[in-house]
């Protein structure tokens, strides 16, 4: 695959996402989207033809960038006998993944909300593979901390949320040190304080499409 074939995906300020040759979107209903070469799709919020852009942003005086999270960029690590895992909150979108998959383990009524001695490594791991934001990473004893990304570039629009993206890196962001470009989550509804990427904000606040 050429450069000019790779698929990209990059943020215009103040704008929309420009996507070019993904292989892959997916609905909120499921349904994969017609493709074309290159598109736009809304993140602002206000689009009568989401997932695509339809010049909302230009009427609304949309403001594509966050706040500074400087403050917030750190991870905390929650040490088991046998796996660690890190998690970054500043990139966790509250998509809630880890809490239905694994509640032994990641439940936010419990001091700490994770405890890994609650599940087994496997599962943890298969967590760790689920969460759309890259928040989690897992270590085993010794070893560096591990993002479980697909291999498989796509993006998905979850209903009511963010867009979740896999193997396509961002380009000219970064959300953190402690990232992976290979999957990410990003604001659809125009209100993270985060932007571009997801905060949770529009669960707060009611948001639909």
């Amino acid at each position: 695959m050429s450069d000019t074939e790779k698929p990209t995906i990059a943020v215009r300020e103040n704008g929309f996402i420009r996507v070019a040759n993904i292989p892959k979107l997916v609905d909120s209903d499921g349904s994969e989207k017609e493709l074309r070469p290159v598109m736009a799709l809304c993140r602002c919020g206000q689009s009568a033809n989401k997932p695509f852009c339809d010049g909302s942003h230009k009427k609304n005086g949309f403001q594509g960038a966050g706040t500074d999270n400087s403050a917030r960029d750190s991870v905390k690590t929650y040490e088991g006998r046998e796996v660690n895992i890190h998690y970054a909150r500043l990139l966790c979108s509250h998509a809630g993944e880890c809490g239905a998959r694994l509640s032994a383990v990641f439940n936010t009524d419990n001091r700490p909300w994770i405890q890994p001695d609650n599940g087994t490594v496997e599962q943890i791991k298969d967590v760790v593979r689920a969460c759309p934001s890259g928040a989690l990473r897992y270590s085993l004893k010794g070893e560096e901390p591990q993002h479980l990304a697909p291999s498989e570039p796509s993006i998905t629009v979850e209903k009511n949320g963010p867009y979740r993206v896999a193997g396509i890196p961002l380009e000219d962001q970064a959300a953190s040190e402690n990232a992976t470009p290979q999957k990410y989550v990003l604001c659809r509804c125009g209100l993270s304080k985060n932007k571009p990427y997801c905060d949770g904000t529009h669960k707060d606040e009611g948001w639909s499409d």
